[in-house]
């Protein structure tokens, strides 16, 4: 899924050449996909919470692959492709909303152990960075054979994950034999009391992993852009270079992915001291010119991210029930996806003031993470002590 996105953010300036455009209408290439799959993920994450997580994945996957055929011979054979991009692109999203998300409870299904769920999330999230770190170089080698080829090879990648998924992932059953199902009725009445208890911390967490995306999404097309326009930088080598910052925040979600465990104060400190090592490093960009050091900072402000992101995973997926984490979790992905749909056009309008104004902005959003992850998130001191049936009561009172 990953690679499916963020491999066109490399050869994004080169669509636009090719189709004439500006660069607001190509971020759209990105927000179009994005967009649809907030409206549908959580109606994806009941879902997987009725029927199970396998049985909303594979079909998603499938869709996933339909929409970049269709995009990519939209592109290869209609002469002014740039609609039919856009349909098969959310198409795409269409999949991606039962896909990737569903992932992160589904995890939490198979591993009893919270300090398993964490330290699997963490690799979960680490393959989610390793696909940005693949992307650039992936898709500016697509695109140097021809331009749409990326879109070409949605189809392939999704086809190999729905093989994988379909006979190597074995969904948990319950001790009846039976998979844990959840009416609606149910399913309504567990959200409304999973907010009226959680909300706050919840709601935290929504926006702090929305802010990390929108904050990726948004520096990585500003950087695609400086790379080529600037610096004159293109083809495979650009994709290189933008590997780094991505390969940088691969390393740190790994680490702390084994690092957390289940400690939840520990999570929430990471949490925070990964946003502000992001925020003053975003604020310092705004002052280089050099590209050395542009990217230094970048690189330090995906160490930040990158050790956030694990702990929100964390905290989504051990904070809620097995029968309400798929919901849960879909809607926290939700929240990824508006700061994925918002990051490229949003950074192409305020590099438009200057490079300055863009940095500080989005620095801007850091600050008021931070604040969140600061005030909204208090694990509890009783934490260690509280039985397990407990823990999840405990942890954010």
């Amino acid at each position: 899924m990953t690679l499916g996105n963020s491999m066109l953010i490399p050869v994004l300036p080169s669509i636009r050449n090719h189709l004439q455009i500006t660069s607001f209408q190509v971020s759209l290439i990105i927000t179009v996909y994005s967009a649809v799959a907030i409206i549908l993920i959580p109606m994806a994450g009941y879902l997987s919470d009725r029927f199970g997580r396998k049985i909303i994945i594979v079909p998603s996957l499938l869709i996933t692959g339909i929409g970049g055929l269709i995009s990519g011979l939209g592109a290869w054979w209609l002469e002014h492709p740039y609609v039919v991009i856009l349909i098969g692109r959310a198409l795409q999203g269409v999949g991606a909303a039962g896909a990737f998300p569903i992932v992160l409870p589904l995890v939490g299904d198979i591993y009893k152990n919270e300090s398993e769920v964490s330290k699997n999330l963490g690799i979960v999230e680490t393959a989610n960075t390793l696909g940005k770190v693949l992307s650039p170089i992936l898709g500016s080698l697509l695109a140097f054979v021809v331009w749409f080829l990326p879109f070409l090879a949605i189809p392939v990648l999704c086809a190999i994950s729905t093989l994988l998924v379909a006979f190597l992932v074995k969904s948990p059953k319950r001790k009846d034999g039976k998979e844990e199902k959840v009416t609606f009725r149910h399913f309504l009445q567990n959200i409304k009391q999973i907010f009226g208890n959680n909300g706050r911390w919840l709601s935290a967490t929504f926006a702090i992993g929305c802010i990390c995306m929108f904050v990726i999404f948004g520096t990585l097309f500003y950087l695609s852009d400086t790379l080529e326009d600037k610096y004159h930088i293109k083809s495979i080598w650009k994709g290189c270079v933008i590997a780094i910052p991505s390969a940088v925040l691969c390393l740190a979600s790994f680490l702390a992915g084994k690092k957390i465990g289940e400690n939840k104060k520990l999570m929430k400190w990471i949490t925070f001291s990964g946003i502000v090592l992001t925020t003053a490093s975003l604020v310092f960009c705004g002052f280089v010119q050099s590209l050395y050091w542009l990217i230094g900072l970048i690189s330090l402000a995906g160490i930040g991210i990158g050790v956030t992101l694990p702990c929100l995973d964390s905290l989504i997926t051990e904070g809620i029930d097995k029968a309400e984490r798929g919901t849960i979790t879909s809607i926290y992905s939700s929240m990824r996806f508006i700061g994925v749909a918002l990051g490229p056009p949003l950074a192409s309008i305020l590099v438009k003031f200057s490079s300055q104004i863009m940095f500080y902005s989005i620095s801007g959003t850091c600050v008021v993470a931070a604040v969140l992850a600061l005030f909204a998130i208090k694990p509890s001191q009783e934490e260690e002590l509280s039985p397990k049936s407990s823990k999840r009561e405990a942890w954010w009172q």
